[in-house]
């Protein structure tokens, strides 16, 4: 988070920022920051683990029946990036499918890392309640670690809607192998004399 603006002469702005993280189930570190160390919160994240990523699919699909709403062959709950649970939308996910995520406000100067698949929603600004203004720097990179999961969501993706965006493959995971492969067999050729010494 590399800027946090707090608007001057705006009445009660501090009562709803603080109600809202809160609201979003922050613990009594994060409200301090804000409350008695004075930090500059810029947005509330809520993260999940990536092994209950088709639990909140199946419970967003649930939800959006019960309103009425369809649920597109091509389209997904998680990746339209349509919904934001709140907090009754948290506590139906973990009494009804055992999911739980973890909420985090990040303050200015703050890194939030998000792993691999890890289903993910950022409350920066909303009708209801604001956040200040902020300025984020975000980065998408594979680790080694993640390659199969980064694999598994570029293949996810290409069942989107063609119009839909995120249905090209961003992390461009395959380039990834390839360059890695090709960078590793590289260097095994340029010390395959060293290698075959006993």
């Amino acid at each position: 988070m590399v800027y946090v603006g707090i608007p001057k002469g705006q009445a009660n702005q501090e009562e709803e920022v603080l109600k809202t993280i809160q609201d979003g189930d922050s613990d009594e570190l994060t409200i301090k920051r804000f409350t008695e160390s004075r930090e500059k919160p810029g947005a509330l994240w809520h993260i999940y683990a990536a092994k209950d990523t088709e639990k909140i699919r199946e419970f967003l699909k649930k939800v959006a029946e019960e309103q009425g709403q369809e649920n597109p062959v091509d389209h997904d709950p998680i990746h339209d990036q349509s919904w934001y649970l709140d907090r009754s939308l948290r506590k139906r996910l973990h009494q009804e499918y055992g999911v739980q995520g973890w909420a985090i406000v990040q303050f200015l100067g703050d890194v939030v890392f998000i792993p691999a698949g890890a289903p993910h929603q950022a409350r920066t600004r909303d009708t209801v309640h604001n956040l200040y203004s902020c300025i984020k720097v975000a980065e998408d990179f594979v680790s080694p670690e993640h390659v199969k999961h980064c694999f598994w969501l570029t293949q996810e993706f290409r069942y989107l809607s063609h119009t839909h965006t995120n249905h090209e493959d961003k992390l461009q995971v395959k380039n990834v192998i390839y360059h890695a492969v090709k960078d590793a067999v590289g260097i095994l050729r340029a010390n395959e004399s060293s290698l075959s010494r006993p």
